[in-house]
């Protein structure tokens, strides 16, 4: 019998040695595929239960993995299935943070006044598996058609002059500076301003993340790297652009899709806009796609909308 552990895109996982990996995507064949966050470590910056972990980023985790787990590394890091001690699901870490965390409990307290069911809020990041410091940001996630509601929520809240405001000018640079994109300062500002999934709570930003419904799922095969191209397009459906990857629909003579996996091009552009993007087309069968984010800071992909940068 086939071992498989039940997992989609924003859980966490521990490994039998106490290794937690957050879960990058919601197609697992061989193992989780996953990117490792926290390790053990007796001189580490976090503490749980007596138990200090060094958090570890993006690079730093492929270089820790290619010393102790090579056989682990592909894109991301495959975790075989019996490796899996615990699975850690955002949506039942929600109740224990209303207790603890008053900046948590203020926006789960709009989302659940609005009409939004607790079993669809989750978190992930830092606070998931407890791994908090002074400096963490909160992740919240709202899981399918849900997450749209609450965005035009937390919109609402911001407009009251509450609790919930919008973000700063240097939480702005901050953001910038963090995700390095491809794009100037200004262009970022205005793509971001639109989107309406951040904000800050006594002085805490927070993110309002997309995860798909069970239902929803779908395979995303890999596809087969053909040449480093730029095009212009209409997007045609973006119902997943706010998803890891993103997905727009386009409509081009060649190309069919535009996916992005950098989170600075999520929600980037709506249906009906005209896009200029960058990165590399693959080729999945009879169908090529754009691919941003090809690289963790990458220097010549990107996705912007000209209606909105022309308007």
């Amino acid at each position: 019998m086939r071992l498989t552990i039940k997992t989609r895109l924003r859980d966490f996982i521990i490994t039998t040695d106490d290794w937690v990996f957050a879960v990058a995507d919601y197609t697992h064949q061989n193992g989780v595929r996953s990117i490792l966050r926290y390790v053990p470590d007796k001189e580490g910056e976090r503490l749980k239960n007596g138990v200090r972990y060094h958090k570890l980023d993006f690079d730093d985790s492929f270089t820790f993995m290619k010393k102790y787990r090579p056989s682990w590394v592909k894109d991301v890091h495959i975790v075989p299935f019996d490796q899996v001690k615990q699975v850690l699901n955002p949506a039942r870490r929600i109740p224990d943070l209303i207790r603890t965390s008053p900046e948590v409990a203020v926006i789960v307290q709009v989302l659940l006044d609005g009409g939004i069911p607790l079993s669809q809020i989750g978190i992930t990041g830092s606070h998931l598996p407890g791994l908090t410091n002074e400096t963490s940001d909160i992740d919240l996630i709202v899981y399918g058609k849900h997450w749209f509601k609450a965005r035009d929520l937390i919109a609402k809240a911001k407009k009251t002059g509450g609790t919930i405001c919008e973000i700063n000018d240097e939480m702005w640079h901050r953001i910038y500076n963090k995700r390095i994109p491809a794009t100037t300062f200004e262009e970022f500002i205005l793509h971001e301003k639109r989107k309406g999934n951040r904000g800050m709570v006594n002085n805490t930003y927070f993110d309002l993340l997309y995860v798909r419904d069970w239902k929803d799922i779908k395979p995303l095969l890999p596809g087969v790297d053909i040449k480093h191209q730029k095009i212009e397009a209409m997007v045609t459906n973006a119902d997943y652009a706010f998803d890891a990857p993103s997905i727009y629909k386009i409509d081009h003579p060649e190309i069919k899709y535009v996916l992005s996996y950098t989170h600075t091009y999520a929600g980037q552009a709506k249906r009906g806009e005209h896009i200029e993007a960058e990165g590399m087309v693959e080729q999945i069968g009879n169908i090529k796609r754009l691919v941003v984010g090809t690289s963790r800071e990458p220097e010549n992909e990107w996705i912007r909308s000209l209606t909105l940068c022309k308007a």
